[in-house]
């Protein structure tokens, strides 16, 4: 296999988009391109969440095995500012954290992102703590048989997502890359608890701050990412929602919607920090009122034009997920026709999915 490789990752791209041109994430702003034989880049979505519980060790060694590029870790802070793998700072709906009485007085209710949460939240536990938990099923009522699993694993760092990486591209013989989110930034930064500069100094220390490593980071927010492109060297992603504004956006008065950033404007302002878009799969191919896929946007020709690459979230099996015109029966938990739904948005040129069941998408990108 050819591979080629851009400022710090080996990106993929279909035949019919070409290769693309991507900004470099350093100072010099020079630009590489990027071209790959084997399809669009798979990402094991929190690892292979499809399979395991999310954010396990389990779950990205599972993702590697079964052939992501990458592997997903979000990012949140412990109390004592060390860097774990959650979906979100509040962990009640992954971990057993409910069942240890000695934490009980810690459930509280926070504001985050402008939204009321009620729960338990990592930045309320030191890592030693957080380390006496043991990680659940976020959804158990579509994944039942992942709840095997329950009680199983632990939070994970990021240094122990990092060593398992290197541990498997060694084992299997293929660098296994990482995909680090910042979540909820502007939160943590006003905490004091700021996850910028501990990225960056794990990554640092790690090696991995370097044009040449398999590292992307990406962020719903603009302003830590247009902070972390002078001190890192890896590239930049922009998280995209289908609804919605970024939180810096809407808590500095800033008007602009995650609409606005996917105009061609909001393109070029994004190719001058980062080097991609991570977009709602509905940004791409949008859905009709019955839930069926209507014909593409103009969202990955567009970016492709400005030298940013597309990586598409989220791709699952089931039914629940999946658009109307690729499910197989009426039971939400039943998979449907995801290697259809996969064809359809490979056609549209993008760069990479971000998926729950990593093998399905490795399936589908052979063909």
């Amino acid at each position: 296999m050819v591979r080629t490789r851009f400022v710090g990752a080996a990106l993929a791209a279909l035949a019919v988009a070409g290769a693309v041109v991507l900004p470099s994430a350093t100072a010099s702003g020079q630009a590489e391109v990027a071209s790959s034989r084997k399809g669009p880049l798979v990402i094991g979505h929190r690892g292979a969440s499809g399979y395991r519980p999310e954010h396990t060790l389990a779950s990205y060694e599972l993702a590697a095995r079964m052939g992501a590029d990458y592997v997903e870790p979000d990012l949140v802070a412990t109390r004592d500012g060390k860097l774990v793998a959650r979906h979100e700072n509040e962990i009640g709906g992954t971990t057993d954290v409910a069942a240890h009485p000695e934490f009980a007085a810690r459930r509280t209710t926070k504001v985050i992102d402008g939204a009321s949460v009620t729960g338990w939240f990592t930045e309320d536990f030191t890592l030693a703590e957080l380390k006496t938990l043991r990680a659940k099923e976020r959804i158990p009522e579509v994944r039942q048989r992942n709840t095997v699993y329950n009680g199983r694993f632990e939070v994970p760092t990021l240094e122990e997502v990092v060593d398992l990486s290197r541990r498997l591209s060694r084992e299997l013989g293929r660098d296994i890359g990482i995909y680090p989110e910042t979540k909820h930034p502007t939160y943590f930064q006003e905490i004091g608890l700021p996850l910028e500069p501990r990225l960056v100094d794990v990554l640092d220390r790690a090696g991995l701050n370097r044009p040449n490593a398999k590292v992307f980071v990406q962020s719903f927010e603009v302003a830590n990412l247009k902070q972390l492109r002078s001190k890192l060297r890896v590239p930049l992603v922009q998280l995209v929602n289908a609804s919605g504004a970024p939180y810096d956006f809407v808590k500095a008065g800033d008007k602009r919607t995650y609409a606005d950033l996917v105009t061609p404007q909001g393109l070029r302002e994004i190719r001058t920090y980062a080097n991609g878009v991570g977009a709602a799969k509905d940004l791409v191919i949008p859905r009709d009122a019955a839930g069926a896929l209507r014909e593409p946007t103009a969202l990955v020709r567009d970016a492709h034009t400005r030298g940013l690459v597309v990586h598409a979230w989220t791709f699952r099996n089931e039914n629940t997920f999946l658009p109307a015109d690729f499910r197989g029966s009426a039971d939400p938990t039943a998979y449907g026709d995801p290697l259809g739904e996969y064809a359809r948005f490979f056609a549209t040129g993008l760069d990479g999915v971000f998926a729950d069941n990593p093998d399905t998408a490795v399936e589908a990108r052979k063909g």
